[in-house]
């Protein structure tokens, strides 16, 4: 399994996060992912820069690691077309190193353009639609699309790569993989589900990546690292039915309020020690995933935990 590292675009800013990659990629990270999005979960996080922008300068920073989206969301605040352009321009300033991972999206990020929030179902007739689109347009030549969601006219990309940009999908059950295998070349999840990746495998003719991610609180002291994860990661066992439809800040902050940092301290690996991270990637690896990639949470400590990284997480792992 192949170990990456998260630019957590909710808990640094642009500056920090392209210092970052390059850290990362100097202690041996074989890819590193990015988020996207226009809010951080929690206001104690702090930062929301662009991740199109910073990806940009990231692939001029790096030489090696592999470079992607997880997660865009191409329905409501981007244009899927646009995201096209986007992703065809990144894979060209990266030398062939991104792949484009999208998903159907967080109310939290797309309220933003003020088009309201569809159900679970139109979200990923959405999706669809949109990787249609990007499809088409990464095929070259001018695109034309009417659809029940989106419309292109004569779209084409001027700039596109040798190499077609890969494309993953985040999905979360049966319905969602057999809705968006065929559309995509990877699959992308949080949960270390075999059945996930079984049925992935199931519609795919030849074998794909399956990316998960992983959130660690590095720190010598594991109270301070228990403390940290609680202020800033209490959101992430809400599970994304939920996250997904919650529409701000407070919103996240009032739906955690009964959340104790004992709780966070059972979900996430806290502390200096390496082997309850191991532990837990294991079970990603168990269940068939062939990527993993590793949130340290808490932006001000990312070069603490990049040396243990360096040092001695990769060689555990």
């Amino acid at each position: 399994m192949r170990i990456g590292y998260t630019l957590m675009t909710e808990q640094a800013g642009p500056k920090q996060l392209v210092e970052h990659a390059i850290k990362a990629e100097n202690a041996g990270f074989a890819f590193e992912v990015s988020s996207d999005h226009f809010f951080p979960w929690l206001a104690e996080q702090g930062h929301a820069p662009n991740a199109w922008t910073v990806l940009g300068a990231v692939a001029q920073c790096t030489e090696r690691v592999e470079l992607m989206t997880y997660v865009t969301c191409p329905i409501m605040r981007y244009h899927p077309a646009v995201v096209a352009q986007q992703a065809a321009t990144m894979q060209l300033l990266s030398d062939n190193r991104f792949t484009l991972g999208v998903g159907s999206g967080e109310n939290l990020n797309e309220h933003v353009v003020g088009r309201g929030w569809p159900p679970a179902n139109v979200r990923h007739e959405m999706l669809a639609e949109a990787l249609q689109i990007i499809h088409g347009l990464f095929d070259g030549g001018y695109f034309n699309y009417n659809g029940t969601h989106f419309r292109v006219d004569a779209a084409k990309l001027w700039d596109l790569p040798d190499v077609r940009t890969p494309v993953g999908v985040a999905v979360s059950g049966e319905q969602s993989i057999t809705h968006f295998a065929p559309l995509a070349d990877h699959m992308i999840a949080v949960q270390p589900q075999a059945d996930l990746c079984k049925r992935w495998d199931e519609q795919k003719s030849s074998p794909t990546r399956k990316i998960g991610q992983m959130p660690v609180c590095w720190d010598p002291d594991r109270d301070a690292a228990i403390k940290r994860a609680h202020e800033q990661f209490r959101w992430f066992g809400g599970g994304w039915k939920v996250n997904a439809e919650l529409p701000d800040v407070s919103s996240f902050a009032a739906a955690t309020s009964f959340v104790r940092p004992e709780d966070v301290a059972e979900s996430i690996p806290c502390g200096p020690d390496v082997r309850p991270i191991v532990e837990q990637a294991k079970q990603f690896a168990d269940a068939g995933f062939t990527d993993l990639a590793i949130v340290q949470i808490g932006g001000d400590h990312q070069d603490g935990f990049l040396e243990f990284a360096a040092d001695k997480l990769l060689p555990a792992l």
